[in-house]
């Protein structure tokens, strides 16, 4: 049972990274890999500035405030540099290594013995409140004119530019809103494991891909409220798959790459292969019909 707890507390900690992910995944159709230097960013400034005596609220707006600039600066690699999009992650990620350890001034650094937002209260009703403001404040900004032009951006980019909206303006907003969401993360991450390292971003995109993916492929995404509380929820399904996968004897704590890896693997196959299977059977179920249409018609010719 505590394990189980434990995996909807982790969760909840990356749901935020999640709704990050859904929005250069899903709205902008961005692959952003800057999210695995973001992460760390997040935790990296959150750490350095509750370490030196800041007021961790204060430190998780620092670190929101380090993503949003992150993804600016991808954006503006893309937009402005006319950089392929995903190489453009990559060199931005690269970049990150050697800022997040300017920042910490070395690999890691500990927060045990120091105040943080889960020293006074329970980080599931801390992480629960943060992620259902930012998720309904996500929803809301996303339902106004400019999140409208962000999602057609993403939608069909020459459309939207033929009634003149700026897309390079929308592709750097909705770049510098998902990092600094996947910054956030990182922050409350390093302030719930107690450190943070300068590693700790590694695979992170695979971890976001993969909640987006089993979120909405279990509940679906017909709006945007729905979409981005499956992107929430599948991050809470992913970290039970995780903690059920490791219970198995014959898996190591070391295999939870390979575990992230399959899961995705499933998740992005799964609907291929439900779709083949029910276009089969539709076939089949056409091709009955139209053989038993046929042998009335040959009963009808006889008489």
């Amino acid at each position: 049972m505590d394990s189980m707890t434990g995996a909807v507390e982790l969760g909840l900690l990356y749901a935020l990274m999640a709704l990050g992910v859904y929005v250069t995944f899903r709205i902008l159709d961005f692959p952003d890999l800057t999210v695995d230097g973001s992460f760390t960013t997040g935790g990296a400034i959150a750490a350095i500035l509750i370490a030196n005596g800041y007021s961790p609220l204060l430190a998780c707006l620092a670190a929101f405030a380090g993503g949003l600039v992150a993804g600016a600066c991808t954006g503006l690699l893309h937009t402005k540099g006319k950089i392929n999009g995903l190489l453009s992650g990559i060199l931005m990620m690269i970049a990150l290594y050697s800022i997040n350890m300017r920042i910490m001034g070395k690999p890691n650094i500990s927060l045990l013995g120091v105040d943080t937002l889960f020293t006074s209260m329970s980080p599931i009703t801390v992480v629960l409140i943060i992620v259902i403001v930012f998720k309904l404040l996500l929803d809301a900004f996303l339902h106004t004119d400019l999140g409208l032009a962000l999602r057609a951006t993403g939608d069909n980019a020459r459309m939207i530019r033929s009634f003149g909206a700026n897309t390079d303006r929308t592709t750097i907003l909705g770049l510098s809103l998902s990092n600094g969401l996947v910054a956030l993360s990182g922050a409350l991450i390093a302030q719930q494991s107690g450190f943070a390292d300068i590693s700790m971003g590694i695979g992170m995109i695979v971890v976001g891909l993969a909640s987006v993916i089993i979120g909405e492929a279990i509940f679906g995404a017909r709006s945007v409220f729905q979409a981005t509380l499956a992107a929430v929820l599948g991050s809470i399904v992913y970290r039970i798959v995780v903690a059920l996968a490791l219970r198995v004897d014959w898996l190591k704590a070391s295999d939870l790459k390979l575990i992230t890896a399959i899961i995705v693997i499933i998740a992005l196959v799964l609907p291929s292969v439900q779709r083949a299977i029910k276009q089969k059977a539709n076939a089949k179920k056409r091709s009955a019909e139209l053989l038993e249409l046929a042998l009335q018609m040959n009963k009808g010719g006889e008489r």
